[in-house]
């Protein structure tokens, strides 16, 4: 049956007519296609802030205020801990799991990385950045601010500087 034998008023399968159908379809493109309304997004308040207010502050949630060198040993202490968290459940697993693994082969296989870890970030906490240098100086200063191009080539090395 194609659409030109099919009279106005057959029922569809919904249980609507041709004309329904065709009416509920044009409604339904026409709000499809409706500008929606004007709806601010933003608010900005131009409001000058006060310097400084009668409420004392709060603590707010989370982590609770402390100094930097503070922040930087918890989180250190957080990262180790789930370091070692990792290590040891990984080695607990492992050792469950075969049943014939040997408990002094698991602690050096699983500890010399920790231990390695341990010693580098040992190192680094040593390294300083290197100090400030402010020189000052009296009278008249003339600054050369030359760049030197150095290329070294050959099995004997010879250096041209070029200004």
């Amino acid at each position: 049956m194609t659409h030109e034998n099919t009279p106005a008023t057959a029922p569809t399968a919904v249980g609507m007519t041709e004309d329904e159908a065709t009416v509920e379809a044009r409604r339904i493109i026409a709000d499809a296609y409706r500008p929606a309304p004007e709806t601010p997004t933003t608010y900005r308040d131009n409001a000058p802030v006060p310097a400084y207010g009668s409420t004392p502050p709060v603590a707010q949630p989370g982590r609770p205020p402390m100094s930097q060198s503070a922040t930087d040993a918890s989180v250190l202490m957080l990262s180790g801990g789930a370091a070692v968290s990792m290590t040891g459940l990984t080695a607990a697993v492992l050792m469950y799991v075969s049943q014939s693994a040997n408990p002094v082969v698991c602690a050096v296989v699983f500890g010399a990385p920790t231990a390695f870890v341990l010693a580098l970030a040992k190192f680094a906490k040593r390294a300083q950045p290197a100090p400030d240098v402010h020189q000052h100086y009296e009278g008249p200063v003339y600054q050369d601010q030359r760049n030197v191009t150095t290329t070294t080539r050959g099995v004997w090395a010879k250096t041209n500087n070029q200004q």
